[in-house]
């Protein structure tokens, strides 16, 4: 299952690293839509380099995954970015519609092959 949010960056943070060689890069994107919400999604070992091309107030669509996990009896769930698209993806010009307007044929004019 695919998922997806699109919004604008809102925050870009520095790459974490640990002493295990795991790094992971946050980011928060605030939705467009009647009530607008901030959610921080994370890019993980090789995909932080996905932010490099973002900027604050960019347009994005995020395709994600849900990662949960226990830790000491306490339960997180964390959102983790796979691809991320910027503003010609997340507001795409909607085609023209062609015209439809019919014309009456002439009197004896079929273009039917029977």
């Amino acid at each position: 299952m695919e998922l997806k949010i699109n919004g604008k960056v809102k925050v870009i943070l520095d790459t974490q690293t640990f002493d295990s060689g795991f790094s992971k890069r946050e980011f928060v994107i605030t939705t467009q839509e009647q009530y607008p919400q901030d959610v921080k999604l994370e890019c993980i070992k090789d995909k932080t380099a996905m932010l490099d091309s973002l900027a604050v107030g960019d347009d994005v669509d995020v395709s994600f995954n849900i990662r949960g996990n226990e830790y000491n009896g306490r339960y997180f769930v964390n959102l983790q970015a796979w691809r991320i698209e910027k503003g010609a993806a997340a507001i795409a010009p909607t085609p023209e519609a062609p015209d439809t307007a019919l014309e009456p044929m002439a009197e004896g004019e079929d273009d039917l092959p029977f």
